[in-house]
């Protein structure tokens, strides 16, 4: 019998939270973003769900190469576009839209021999201060893109530093608009946060719209709204069992380094999971678990491969009770349960986007179809 512990693919999740974004973003194209493997949930696994996109958004070509293996003959863009000039024959055989956003990638698009012009996306640096060209040497950019024959047709985009936050939009979008006013081409502004916050302005929307964690069922500004608030739901549920139970007195303690001490007899359960299956060693106590469905506190630190919980409040809980890391738990008193990976990401300092892509390959995974549990 293999180890108890599974991850979960629930498609009809991302078929549902795909409609989300359509809904939210009304007569915008959706890019489903799948960058690192689709968030951990495996570009294989969910492509069946996302292919009702209009077009898919990765960073790697070797992605790119498994997503046309899967037979999808829509765009594809390179959101980080190309490394180095040999990239761009990739681009090529692969018929692979790209980002530009600095000027190395045009000179490479300017010696590049194609038969076919490409398609790109100019990237501006409105405030985020990662990639893209500030607006003062956006349309010098734009000018030398739209003058070579390699290249068929120019869109314009950006990204949201604040979408998620108090700070808002306005301050990007207005540089963005300013500079961008009198340039033709196609423009993609919203991710996920902006799309569910700002995506009622045609302005904002855009023609392309790019949502990455909401597709997952994760909550882009959690714990402002949940994912629930937004009509999301999980894509990956975590689960394993309990393994092991120790009754351990007032006074004792659990797990390496001692970090756990009970101040009254307990009941302790050992999970089948640990920090190399990819649940964060850094997990405080309290970290919520759920054990048959009733939620509980993590006791004392991860290990490789196990980590402990308080069995107090679920008295009936024994070997081979089912504990759900995050994602959907079982019916309790007739009622579904469902510990949020949002929740469980807050309480470890990180964000529910750093919990799915961590899940490691020695995990199975078992992909869940519409109407199958």
């Amino acid at each position: 019998m293999p180890r108890p512990l599974e991850a979960l693919i629930h498609l009809d999740a991302l078929e549902h939270n795909l409609r989300r974004a359509r809904e939210a973003a009304p007569d915008a194209q959706v890019w489903a973003v799948v960058k690192a493997n689709a968030y951990g949930h495996g570009i294989e696994r969910v492509y069946e769900a996302l292919r009702a996109a209009d077009g898919f958004a990765l960073l790697d070509i070797a992605e790119a190469e498994r997503l046309r293996k899967l037979d999808w003959r829509g765009p594809i863009l390179l959101l980080e576009g190309t490394f180095d000039a040999r990239d761009l024959e990739w681009c090529s055989r692969l018929n692979l839209w790209h980002a530009v956003h600095h000027e190395s990638q045009i000179d490479w698009l300017a010696i590049h021999k194609t038969e076919w012009p490409h398609r790109v996306f100019l990237k501006m640096n409105t405030g985020m201060n990662r990639l893209g060209f500030t607006p003062e040497a956006f349309r010098n950019a734009w000018v030398r893109l739209s003058a070579l024959p390699q290249v068929d047709e120019v869109s314009l985009m950006t990204h949201f530093s604040d979408a998620d936050a108090a700070k808002g939009i306005a301050q990007q979008l207005a540089v963005f608009e300013a500079t961008c006013a009198d340039l033709p081409g196609e423009r993609s502004l919203c991710n996920s946060a902006a799309i569910l916050r700002h995506a009622g302005s045609p302005q904002v929307r855009g023609d392309w719209v790019r949502p990455g964690i909401m597709l997952y069922g994760s909550s882009p500004d959690y714990p402002e709204h949940e994912a629930a608030d937004w009509g999301l739901r999980p894509a990956m549920t975590l689960r394993s069992r309990l393994i092991g139970i120790q009754h351990i007195q007032t006074g004792d303690t659990v797990g390496y380094g001692s970090r756990y001490t009970a101040q009254a007899p307990m009941r302790v359960g050992i999970v089948a999971c640990g920090y190399a299956d990819g649940y964060p060693r850094h997990a405080p106590d309290g970290t919520p678990v759920l054990v048959d469905g009733v939620k509980v506190p993590l006791a004392g630190r991860i290990s490789m491969d196990m980590l402990s919980v308080d069995l107090t409040h679920a008295p009936n809980a024994g070997i081979g009770s089912e504990v759900t890391l995050w994602g959907h738990g079982p019916a309790l008193d007739g009622r579904p349960t469902l510990l949020s990976i949002d929740e469980v990401a807050q309480h470890c300092g990180t964000l529910g986007y750093e919990l799915m892509c961590a899940v490691t390959p020695r995990v199975r995974v078992d992909v869940i179809h519409p109407h199958s549990l």
